[in-house]
């Protein structure tokens, strides 16, 4: 049931519009819902750039095909960093509180919505996680872990 402030808004898609966006949301395995309400989020950058006023882009489930994967030095080799896990988000790093041992980094993915993740302070500092920055949130299974280009 929607909430009072909530509409619903009904169109007709043609059987070849509704297999790609079924298609889609199986492949990034997310509703059909939660698909559309980011691409109509995505029309407030279309606005912007009708009105020059600055709009956050909202960033997308990134698919593990069209990800570019850091390399990591192996002795004197480098190597592309593949990643088992098939959530990850690109985001920008909001903030970023420094403690002892760990830090509390916090990635905005869409615009308002946010993930926190605790990592150690030199994985933070390694990565070179400072806010502003673009990093991903790999998540797998109840783990979120923060990775960057």
């Amino acid at each position: 049931m929607p909430r009072k402030e909530q509409g619903w808004i009904t169109f007709q898609t043609s059987e070849e519009e509704r297999k790609i966006l079924e298609e889609f949301c199986q492949d990034s395995q997310r509703t059909k819902t939660e698909i559309l309400r980011e691409l109509v989020r995505g029309l407030n950058k279309h606005q912007a750039s009708h009105t020059s006023v600055p709009t956050p882009q909202p960033t997308t489930l990134v698919s593990q095909e069209n990800l570019e994967m850091p390399t990591v030095e192996i002795g004197s080799s480098k190597k592309a960093l593949k990643v088992s896990s098939r959530n990850i988000l690109k985001g920008v790093v909001k903030k970023v509180v420094i403690g002892a041992v760990n830090c509390e980094v916090t990635l905005e993915i869409v615009h308002k919505v946010e993930l926190t993740s605790m990592i150690t302070r030199t994985s933070a500092e390694e990565l070179g996680i400072v806010a502003g920055e673009e990093a991903y949130a790999v998540i797998k299974s109840n783990d979120i872990v923060i990775a960057r280009e």
